[in-house]
């Protein structure tokens, strides 16, 4: 069953970020670790809004922005990973679960680069509004140069809001059945995946703190991950 009241806050929140991220406050809350959080709050699904944000906050933590320019939108799909997740998990009756984690980062991941493309245009076409509003502020309209800049910046909240809805939309109508129809063995394979991908971020993380051990501390990381799975593995094996 779908929860709409999750897919319309989903889709406000998604809006919102996107604005904050580059039209007003800009005081952090896109980034992925909140972003993702928040979503998890708001869809009563915190653990999925936690390790899903987690992912995505290490694999950008590294990225640099040249000259104004992020080739990728970290914010849109934090965020609509964790609505995907949390939508699996509502309707499962649970918390959230590597699985369901793992199915919604695999499934939101390319939005990043989805999201700065859209955010490129609609920059661009804010850039006109900039300058009448300008226009506007040196002739002294001032009632007219704010609705100007409110023009430039709903196509923010609209577009990203409608990607984030959509995403806990696919969540309740895709993924749920897809998660159910699936064996247990690949069920598993999907929960063992996200520490993977957490170890995968993590080293891209310490990458691009551009430290002399970088790379020593990747592969100590991926090394630990490794070992504590073989470990947990060869000790269900032992379980009678």
């Amino acid at each position: 069953m779908i929860v709409w009241s999750h897919v319309l806050l989903a889709g406000l929140w998604g809006g919102l970020l996107a604005l904050e991220r580059s039209a007003f406050l800009q005081a952090m809350f896109s980034r992925p670790l909140v972003a993702a959080t928040g979503t998890g709050l708001l869809l009563e699904d915190l653990p999925s809004g936690i390790f899903v944000g987690l992912v995505f906050e290490l694999f950008y933590l590294g990225g640099v922005s040249l000259g104004g320019s992020r080739p990728e939108h970290e914010t849109l799909p934090a965020v609509t990973a964790a609505a995907a997740a949390a939508a699996i998990a509502n309707a499962s009756g649970g918390p959230g679960t590597p699985a369901m984690w793992t199915l919604g980062i695999l499934l939101c991941a390319p939005l990043g680069r989805v999201g700065a493309l859209l955010e490129r245009a609609i920059d661009r076409r804010a850039l006109r509004y900039h300058n009448r509003a300008q226009a506007s502020t040196d002739a002294g309209q001032l009632q007219r140069a704010v609705r100007q800049n409110l023009r430039a910046m709903w196509p923010h909240l609209v577009g990203f809001g409608l990607l984030s809805a959509a995403a806990a939309l696919i969540g309740y109508l895709v993924l749920v059945p897809l998660e159910s129809a699936l064996p247990l063995s690949v069920v598993r394979g999907l929960a063992w995946a996200y520490p993977a991908m957490a170890s995968v971020a993590a080293a891209v993380a310490v990458h691009g703190s551009r430290t002399r051990s970088a790379v020593k501390i990747a592969i100590a990381a991926a090394a630990a991950v490794v070992a504590v799975a073989a470990a947990v593995a060869m000790l269900g094996s032992r379980a009678p």
